[in-house]
């Protein structure tokens, strides 16, 4: 039997150790939960880290919902953020240039991971980035991701250059892609066998910029669009001219907005052409968490439905 002393002891002291073993359980468990800070630039490369790190990422997109990465101007809190950052990911191919800058000048201390690196790209095409926009005539488009194929390879990219800032959670990332991957090859195969139901000769969409070049060499379409890859660039009146007489002699079924640009350019060609406006695109930016493209699955998806609907002969 133990003596008093003793059970005194054990039984004043015993609440402390339980105490204290659940503030070092709980510090425990707060150290394992932390989470991964990444920085990026715009929502569509935010929404495909989030599918590869899962819960152990936090992910701050930059250009949030509906915005134009083109145009973004950068305040102190985001250099802040940035520097603070354990991974900062680009899209790369000149589309966010400024990311990268502000990564070298706000204190980020490792590697800038691009997550474009990898894929076949295309040069902006004809006279969508002319000198009169301000565009190297042989720039690269930089909007790689419209093409469900290239967006396998950034999920790749990711996945490595989350391995890398995170080794512990190395299986957890690679096992995520592998996942993601395999959902974006059914998802092109979905888009691929829509827009094949499309006679040749209706596969003719214009939109405000030029941003859908790799989906129209992936899924077979022609888009035409009188602003170059920067909403910013005015196009003259001549393009836009040009681009009206041309719609006319091609009898173009339908004209679309985008969801980051100024729609009021769109509706002056459609008005001129008399093509009908055929609903919105989502290029640059997911809509917001309500709208009907708060993810990259579904802004495919949404802009396949819709090209489809537009296009397709009248019954």
């Amino acid at each position: 039997m133990p003596r008093t002393p003793d059970l005194l002891r054990r039984t004043l002291f015993a609440p402390l150790h339980a105490l204290l073993f659940a503030a070092l359980t709980l510090g425990a468990t707060a150290v394992q939960a932390a989470a991964v800070e990444v920085v990026t630039s715009f929502s569509i490369l935010g929404d495909f880290i989030r599918q590869v790190g899962g819960e152990r990422v936090t992910v701050h997109a930059l250009v949030g919902s509906d915005g134009d990465t083109h145009a973004f101007q950068a305040r102190p809190s985001d250099a802040r953020r940035i520097g603070s950052a354990t991974l900062v990911v680009a899209n790369g191919l000149g589309f966010d240039d400024w990311l990268i800058r502000l990564a070298r000048s706000g204190g980020y201390r490792g590697e800038v991971a691009i997550a474009s690196k990898g894929v076949s790209t295309m040069e902006m095409a004809g006279d969508a980035h002319d000198d009169s926009h301000g565009h190297d005539r042989h720039a690269v488009d930089p909007h790689a991701w419209q093409d469900a194929g290239n967006a396998q390879r950034y999920v790749s990219n990711i996945a490595e250059a989350l391995a890398a800032a995170d080794p512990a959670g190395a299986a957890s990332y690679r096992a995520n892609a592998d996942r993601y991957r395999a959902t974006l090859k059914a998802l092109d195969a979905e888009v691929r066998a829509a827009i094949a139901t499309l006679p040749a000769e209706r596969r003719k969409v214009v939109s405000s910029h030029d941003a859908f070049d790799y989906f129209a060499r992936a899924y077979g379409l022609r888009f035409l669009a009188p602003v170059g890859v920067s909403n910013n660039a005015e196009p003259t009146a001549q393009g836009v001219a040009r681009l009206i007489r041309q719609l006319k002699a091609e009898k173009a079924p339908a004209v679309f907005m985008e969801n980051i640009a100024d729609p009021r350019l769109i509706e002056r060609i459609r008005s001129e052409s008399g093509a009908r406006i055929g609903g919105t695109l989502y290029s640059d930016a997911l809509s917001a968490p309500d709208g009907p493209a708060p993810d990259y699955l579904t802004l495919m998806r949404h802009n396949t439905r819709s090209l489809v609907e537009a296009l397709a002969p009248a019954r």
